[in-house]
C-alpha cells in the first residue's frame, strides 16, 4: 500500500523503505529511482483516518506554503500531479514530504534562543494574516476540553476521581474566562522542542527549523512559548526568547498568566489521547503506566497545583 501510494503520487519507488517514528499518524522513508534532478529520497505520511478532514489538511498545508513563500524554514509538503498537496488511497490521505536531515538540540545556547524568538515572530506574523476555518481551536483540538474530561470519567481512578475532575474543571474554567478567541492566531500548536530541529551550514551557526505543524491551530500567541522552556531556567530562556521575537512582532505580555493553564489543558488533552488510541496497539507499548492508580495520582496533582494556583483570583 506504501508503495501504491508512492506510485501514484507520480513517484518511481526503488521498493526499499523504512516506518519512522510516529504516534499519530504512519510516516514512512523511501528510496526513489530518481533521475537527474529528482529526489532519491521522499518521506511519506499518511495520516490518521478521521482525525483530520481533507479541508483541515489543505489549511495545514496551506499554512506551510505561506511560511515557505516567506523564506521561514518549515518542511513543506511536495507538489503531487494536479497541484494537490496529498491524495487519497483507500481511504487514508498521505502527503510526501522532502527527506530532510536535522538534528535534536540537547541544549539551547543563549543565541539559539534569540533566533527561535524571531523565528516564532516570524510564523505568527504570517499566522495573523489570516484564520483558519477547519482547523481546531486552542479548547477545542479536536476535542473539547469537556469532551476529554467527560470521556476519561470512567478510566481515572476512582480514588482520585473527584480531584482530577475538580482541578481539570477550575482549569478550563479559567480558560474560558481568560482566553479571546478574537484574538487567536493561526499557530504551530504543538511547539515543544521535540518539533524543533537544526542543521548548522558549513562554517556558521545553527539554523532552526520548526517541523510537524499537525496540530497547527488557532491559538493565543503564549501557546508556541511555554512548552519550549526547560523548568529550571524558564525565566532566562523566556527573556531571551522574547530579545528576539519582540525585534519582529510585539508579544501580549498578559498572556504569561495563562501558561500554567495551558499546561493543566495539555496534561488533560494529553491523557484523553492515549486514552483514545488505547486500541492501537502500540500504545500500551508506549505507555505502560497510563491507566495505573500511580498515573493518576501524578495527573491529579500536576493538575491541583496549577487550579488552585488560580484559586481565589
Amino acid at each position: 500500500m506504501v508503495l501504491q501510494a508512492t506510485e501514484e503520487a507520480g513517484f518511481r519507488p526503488t521498493g526499499e523503505f523504512s516506518q519512522l517514528n510516529s504516534y499519530e499518524n504512519r510516516v514512512f522513508d523511501l528510496r526513489l529511482d530518481h533521475e537527474d534532478q529528482s529526489p532519491d529520497r521522499v518521506i511519506a505520511k499518511f495520516y490518521r483516518p478521521g482525525r483530520w478532514s481533507a479541508e483541515a489538511l489543505k489549511e495545514e498545508h496551506q499554512f506551510l506554503f505561506e511560511l515557505k513563500k516567506e523564506g521561514i524554514p518549515v518542511v513543506a509538503p511536495m507538489l503531487l500531479p494536479g497541484n494537490k498537496s496529498f491524495l487519497s488511497v483507500q481511504g487514508m490521505n498521505v502527503a510526501f514530504f522532502p527527506k530532510f536531515v536535522g538534528k535534536m538540540p540537547e541544549e539551547l545556547l543563549e543565541k539559539d534562543l534569540y533566533q527561535i524568538g524571531r523565528r516564532l515572530a516570524q510564523i505568527h506574523n504570517v499566522g495573523s494574516r489570516k484564520s483558519f476555518q477547519h482547523r481546531p481551536v486552542v479548547l477545542d483540538s479536536p476535542y473539547s476540553a469537556w469532551q476529554n474530561l467527560e470521556f476519561l470519567a470512567p478510566q481515572v481512578a476512582p480514588e482520585v476521581f473527584q480531584r482530577y475532575e475538580a482541578a481539570a474543571i477550575e482549569i478550563i474554567e479559567r480558560l474560558e474566562i481568560e482566553l479571546d478567541p478574537e484574538a487567536f492566531l493561526r499557530i504551530h500548536g504543538d511547539c515543544h522542542r521535540g518539533n524543533l530541529l537544526f542543521q548548522r551550514p558549513l562554517g556558521g551557526d545553527r539554523e532552526f527549523f520548526f517541523v510537524d505543524f499537525d496540530d497547527c491551530m488557532m491559538g493565543p500567541e503564549v501557546q508556541d512559548f511555554w512548552m519550549l522552556f526547560a523548568e529550571a531556567d524558564s525565566d532566562l530562556e523566556k527573556d531571551l526568547i522574547l530579545s528576539g521575537y519582540e525585534e519582529l512582532r510585539e508579544f501580549p505580555q498578559a498572556q504569561w498568566e495563562w501558561a500554567p493553564l495551558l499546561r493543566g489543558l495539555r496534561i488533560l488533552n494529553y491523557a484523553a489521547w492515549i486514552a483514545r488510541r488505547w486500541e492501537d496497539p502500540s500504545f500500551p507499548k508506549l505507555f505502560p503506566e497510563f491507566g495505573t492508580y500511580s498515573y493518576w495520582a501524578e495527573e491529579t496533582e500536576a493538575l491541583e497545583r496549577i487550579a488552585w494556583s488560580f484559586a481565589g483570583r
